[in-house]
């Protein structure tokens, strides 16, 4: 089964138009699937019309939480054996599903779409590009557009996975971290027809500081002591060596330092440095019981409806 699912808030007029367009592309590839909408607290007819149609499953959040929060419900909700997942504005094509399903048919876990012809505005397209340049520099999980929510995954891919803040950009990334094989292939891409981006400068700031957090499991997961724990060790010495250098200043060149600020940042150093070395060793404890246990999501599944 392949299981298709789409967050949305606040997309009356785009949910029957994008329905009938998954359940016209999956009929003609004849397999069988769902089709799993997230209603994420939408305040306008979203919920209505979403009720109105067939062939649906419909999640309905407590409370709007975003799109990572809405897209984990969701796929935790599927039974399929690949999950798709993409955006309920229909600026992503569902026609486009195949090309996704036959990359995933060459031995890839994971197939992300890669709008290579954005249609958006030049400050979303600016904001994209700077994202993008950030990201390969911190995270370099080698696709093009982390971005796009039209992606294709093997169900394995969500048995350790569990997304929070805005990791929906960067769940390539961390797949790839726990070893999945990754791919991307060029997908349509249509500009916004009716009601309003969800996109702002909040979510970007989030983004970024996500991108932080991505960096660092890529990276430290396993051994945040060698973060902390380093850079504690590297402030302690150099505030060790400013110390003997003041002693130093002083004992042998009688330069006074009652009136230098220099003593005190050579102290603030040492102390800087033990708290961030014994930072590391209380940060390596919770990574490992963090791994020993299992969090509790920050979402509430208010009602579940199939027709």
């Amino acid at each position: 089964m392949i299981s298709i699912v789409i967050p949305v808030y606040n997309e009356e007029k785009n949910v029957a138009i994008l329905h009938g367009k998954i359940v016209d592309v999956m009929r003609k590839l004849n397999e069988p699937y769902e089709v799993i909408f997230v209603e994420d607290g939408s305040t306008d007819e979203t919920l209505k019309i979403l009720k109105s149609l067939r062939e649906i499953k419909i999640i309905i959040l407590a409370m709007p939480l975003g799109q990572t929060a809405a897209l984990d419900a969701g796929i935790h909700e599927t039974r399929g054996d690949i999950i798709i997942t993409m955006d309920g504005d229909l600026q992503n094509d569902p026609a486009d599903i195949k090309l996704l399903l036959d990359k995933l048919s060459e031995g890839y876990d994971v197939v992300a779409g890669w709008r290579k012809n954005r249609q958006d505005s030049f400050m979303k397209n600016l904001a994209s590009r700077a994202a993008n340049i950030a990201r390969k520099f911190l995270i370099n999980d080698g696709i093009h557009d982390s971005g796009c929510s039209l992606k294709a995954f093997k169900r394995e891919c969500f048995d350790d996975l569990d997304l929070y803040g805005e990791m929906h950009r960067f769940i390539p990334a961390l797949l790839k971290v726990q070893g999945f094989k990754v791919a991307e292939v060029p997908v349509s891409h249509h500009s916004r027809k009716s009601g309003v981006t969800k996109y702002n400068w909040k979510r970007g700031v989030k983004g970024i500081v996500d991108m932080i957090s991505v960096w660092f499991w890529k990276k430290y997961a396993n051994r945040p002591l060698h973060l902390f724990g380093a850079g504690g060790l590297g402030i302690f010495f150099l505030g060790i060596l400013s110390g003997a250098a003041l002693v130093t200043a002083r004992v042998f060149y009688a330069v006074p330092m009652s009136n230098k600020i220099w003593p005190l940042i050579a102290v603030f150093l040492v102390l800087m440095g033990i708290q961030l070395f014994i930072f590391g060793l209380l940060a390596d404890i919770a990574v490992k019981n963090y791994y020993k246990t299992q969090g509790k999501m920050n979402y509430k599944i208010r009602e579940i409806i199939e027709n």
